[in-house]
């Protein structure tokens, strides 16, 4: 990106905003600031203590500690006043907020003076039910005036915020990962080995690996439900859930010893190269990165066809590798079918691999978020003051932070 799309030739500092965050969300926060820093922008970020803080100050990030929970709630008018001081230290030309709590608390805090991008990672309203995702869903057709861009990962992820009302200034740029970080092993049985020996398990028993966060959103429980009939076609096959989050108790008690829980790991890409086939069966997802990290590692993926997942897929996997979400036969049939077919699986994943390096390189990604900080930084440079608000958007906005506050909504918006 060019260095001298604000006043003075002085390098335009953008500021990326999380609520606390792990998995995808991380991984592309901290895929995008590597990018921006290399290409000479200044970057901050504002997020809650967490290992992301930790990246991020590794890469040369100026990181400010902001005291957030994960989900709207009581806190909230605390959090979004510190914020603003945060901003107003920080001095951003551009505020990037990531998921539904960000962009709920940045919009609210900067209200249409900085240029703001908020990028949803999948939408708060489909993760939630009733009376909370009509609220949700009020809000981001409200919030909309405060968001200069709405970068959405896929094309179904921008149709549901079209179809469901929200007015945005859309852009869609989909997710993207490093294959340098996820690719083949060049011998697959040292590997298999090294887990085997460290987990007890059997190195030459088919392997189906599940990476995410142990929560309703990605489905584990579905999967758990269509193992059996798995291991009725496929004796011997072993499940890998490769993640940990809020459901790890609940799953853990209903599964057999077939299954084997890894807990949190640093490194994913072991897993993507031991498995035979990797799955992920989530309710909902904006383009989650663990298909496209599995892929990278020419792996075969089962997916559930929610936002985003069709497109992240070649045609050939797309035609045989995608299943209605919340159908566990039907899962279980495509990964028995699957597991029992190794010439084919070698084919998809081949196919796979091409498919990740021509179309979500990490770095096509950047690029495209970086064309659009040019186009509002270059449209509308940063300002030194306020904007004024109208009396009637800042009612209407104190009327919509209070009604979020006294939400009982207490189940974790994605992030």
């Amino acid at each position: 990106m060019p260095t001298d799309l604000t006043p003075h030739g002085r390098r335009p500092r953008v500021l990326h905003l999380t609520q606390p965050v792990d998995g995808g969300v991380a991984r592309v926060v901290t895929d995008l600031v590597r990018a921006q820093l290399a290409d000479g922008l200044d970057v901050a970020a504002v997020c809650p203590d967490s290992p992301l803080t930790t990246r991020l100050r590794s890469l040369g990030a100026h990181l400010r500690t902001w005291e957030a929970t994960r989900s709207p709630g009581p806190s909230l008018v605390r959090e979004v006043r510190q914020l603003k001081q945060l901003v107003d230290e920080l001095r951003p030309d551009l505020i990037h907020a990531h998921s539904a709590k960000a962009g709920l608390a940045g919009r609210l805090a900067v209200r249409g003076r900085i240029p703001t991008v908020f990028q949803p990672h999948a939408w708060s309203f489909e993760a939630v039910g009733g009376t909370t995702a009509a609220l949700a869903l009020r809000w981001e057709r409200w919030a909309a005036r405060w968001a200069s861009r709405v970068i959405c990962v896929s094309e179904a992820e921008r149709d549901t915020g079209v179809g469901a009302g929200i007015h945005g200034r859309w852009t869609v740029v989909p997710n993207g990962i490093d294959p340098e970080r996820f690719r083949p092993a060049q011998d697959t049985g040292p590997v298999r080995a090294q887990l085997a020996a460290r987990h007890g398990m059997d190195a030459d028993a088919p392997l189906v690996v599940c990476v995410g966060r142990l929560c309703r959103q990605k489905g584990q429980d579905v999967l758990l439900r269509a193992w059996e009939a798995v291991r009725r076609q496929v004796p011997g096959a072993r499940l890998a859930l490769v993640g940990d989050g809020p459901d790890h108790d609940r799953l853990r008690a209903d599964a057999p010893d077939s299954v084997l829980f890894t807990g949190a790991v640093a490194d994913a890409s072991p897993w993507y190269q031991a498995a035979d086939l990797v799955v992920l069966p989530s309710r909902w997802e904006g383009m989650a990165l663990a298909p496209l990290e599995a892929m990278a590692c020419a792996r075969p993926v089962v997916v559930t066809d929610v936002d985003g997942a069709r497109e992240s897929l070649p045609a050939a996997l797309a035609a045989r590798c995608l299943v209605p979400p919340e159908d566990p036969r039907a899962l279980a049939r495509t990964v028995a079918a699957l597991l029992l077919d190794p010439p084919l699986r070698a084919d998809l994943g081949d196919r796979a691999r091409r498919h990740v390096l021509s179309l979500h390189d990490v770095r096509h990604t950047a690029r495209a978020v970086a064309d659009v900080y040019r186009d509002l930084l270059g449209a509308r440079p940063a300002t030194t003051g306020a904007r004024p608000l109208l009396t009637a958007e800042g009612a209407e906005a104190d009327r919509t932070t209070q009604r979020v506050e006294h939400s009982e909504h207490r189940e974790s918006i994605h992030s």
